[in-house]
């Protein structure tokens, strides 16, 4: 283990664990807010929510290390935004690339290239305009270090074994090493997966359907082949597809090739080796070493509930998608960080009813991008790998949302609901400032455009900005009022997770500050 994960370890579960000794076997007690099981993408982004807002919690993984393959690859706009309020995106991107244009190869050795992204350029409205590449162990990775500096780390190793609801919230049983312990929670979240042990639980069902493709991906040492592009062979048969992709930020190749339904595989490097002479028709190509492979049924399913009283689900626990379109992660990583500012209210004292929120918000996005992910499979097996900015999930919102207020029918510009844009602006000082900057961090945000300070009152949790004549931002390109398409004397509400709660004017101000204080604090407004 890496000193500073230990450290971070040590210092974790020392503030609120206690042991005994009961014969050969260690038991403990412990009362936490919040135990996380799974210490994926979806559980290391929710564990840093509520790390960064003082909440207790334990994140634990029944593996005794960290997963090591490339699976999630695709890290999506929308993404990059959720990465930059947690201090990571420059990290992200240092360590990643961009997408390789695709290279299919015909029959008689000749090839085409194009692109497999469909190209765009950042705007002030949206900083990131392109899917970045990056295996998810190394996602994985710098989401733990950033957990690390917040004086977390997961618990590798220890498996949740029963769990069970009452009064007081859930009572929780793990197991390390043979040594069980008792964990008493407000909440319990299932971040553990597509078969996830907290969702059969509780007996959600989890309807869908195998979706009759059965395919392998692996992570390999290769010879033969350049890494300044993405290798197709073989489109014109869907059983003798073969695609090999450089990795981006590593030495690795991945494979990725649709096998027969049923059957044993080789995924060892000679067998490997000989799947891509076979299927490209090419002798020279040599995988050298396997570092990770998986063959498995691609399937489209989506859990009935996301909340049981106290128990939530995020991530694959709760949707498992096709790989297409590079969906699944990014959905998942989402999911945490719309439940964890909720989370962290209602432990605040925030009313039950806004972690109801969660499931009415994330599901129905999880219904729109498992059609979004199937609709690409079945693109994919005639050969079209293009992707849009459908993909990109900047246009997901939540405008049936009871957290979008008062929504106006807006006939242009973003909504109660939708995404925040960004926009470049110059404080009173002079200084460039980017509105993204002014909402990082754990605070609800609230914009006014040409609009008196005076008119809403400072309080714990929100943080108010005023834009334009007399205020303390100047938009000097027009970018705030094109990117919210304001009128002077408008109020833009934001939440902690970057979405409009509110854009109303200043008469209906008073209703927009008693919406703040009951979805924060669950108390009237003053």
């Amino acid at each position: 283990m890496h000193l500073a994960h230990f450290f971070c370890l040590a210092y974790a579960r020392s503030s609120y664990v206690h042991f005994t000794h009961i014969g050969a076997v260690m038991t403990s007690h412990s009362k936490i807010d919040v135990l996380i099981c799974g210490a994926g993408a979806a559980g290391l982004t929710l564990a840093i929510e509520l790390a960064r807002r003082g909440i207790a919690f334990r994140l634990v993984e029944k593996m005794d290390s960290p997963f090591h393959g490339s699976r999630g690859k695709g890290i999506q706009p929308r993404t990059l935004e959720v990465f930059e309020d947690l201090g990571i995106v420059d990290r992200i991107i240092a360590a990643g690339g961009l997408y390789p244009a695709v290279r299919e190869y015909r029959s008689d050795g000749s090839h085409t290239e194009s692109e497999v992204v469909e190209r765009a350029e950042p705007t002030p409205a949206e900083p990131y305009a392109l899917p970045q590449m990056l295996p998810q162990y190394l996602t994985e990775a710098i989401l733990r270090d950033r957990l690390c500096e917040l004086g977390h780390a997961p618990e590798f190793g220890c498996e949740l074994i029963d769990f069970s609801q009452g009064e007081a919230g859930v009572v929780a049983r793990l197991r390390r090493h043979g040594n069980d312990e008792v964990v008493q929670a407000r909440y319990l979240v299932g971040a553990d997966g597509g078969r996830s042990f907290v969702r059969k639980t509780l007996g959600v069902d989890f309807p869908g359907k195998t979706l009759g493709v059965r395919a392998i991906v692996a992570d390999v040492v290769l010879d033969g082949l350049s890494r300044d592009a993405w290798h197709r062979f073989n489109d014109g048969s869907m059983e003798q597809q073969l695609a090999v992709c450089p990795l981006a930020g590593t030495a690795l190749f991945q494979i990725q090739a649709p096998i027969p339904l049923e059957g044993e595989v080789d995924l060892s490097a000679a067998g490997l080796t000989a799947m891509l002479h076979d299927r490209s028709g090419r002798g020279d190509l040599l995988v050298k070493s396997v570092s990770w492979a998986s063959a498995y049924q691609m399937n489209a399913r989506l859990a009935d509930r996301y909340r049981v009283q106290q128990v939530f689900l995020v991530g694959d626990a709760a949707h498992i998608h096709p790989p297409t379109g590079g969906q699944g992660l990014n959905t998942s990583i989402q999911d945490a960080y719309n439940l964890g500012w909720k989370l962290a209210a209602v432990l605040r004292g925030a009313e039950d009813a806004l972690l109801d929120t969660y499931e009415q918000e994330r599901r129905p996005v999880a219904a729109e991008v498992l059609g979004l992910s199937t609709q690409l499979l079945a693109a994919a097996k005639q050969g079209d790998m293009r992707r849009g900015r459908n993909v990109r999930q900047l246009d997901l919102g939540y405008a049936d949302s009871v957290l979008a207020l008062e929504r106006p029918e807006r006939l242009h510009g973003p909504y109660a609901g939708g995404r925040a844009p960004d926009a470049p602006m110059r404080g009173a000082s002079g200084r460039p400032v980017r509105l993204f900057d002014l909402l990082k961090g754990t605070h609800w945000t609230l914009f006014g455009y040409d609009a008196d300070r005076a008119c809403v009152a400072a309080r714990a949790g929100l943080r108010i900005h005023t834009v334009g004549e007399g205020g303390e931002l100047v938009d000097e390109g027009g970018h705030f009022r094109a990117g919210y398409a304001v009128s002077a004397g408008e109020w833009v509400l934001v939440r902690p997770d970057g979405y409009i709660a509110a854009i109303v004017g200043t008469e209906h101000l008073g209703a927009v500050e008693v919406f703040f204080q009951y979805a924060e604090y669950g108390m009237p407004g003053a």
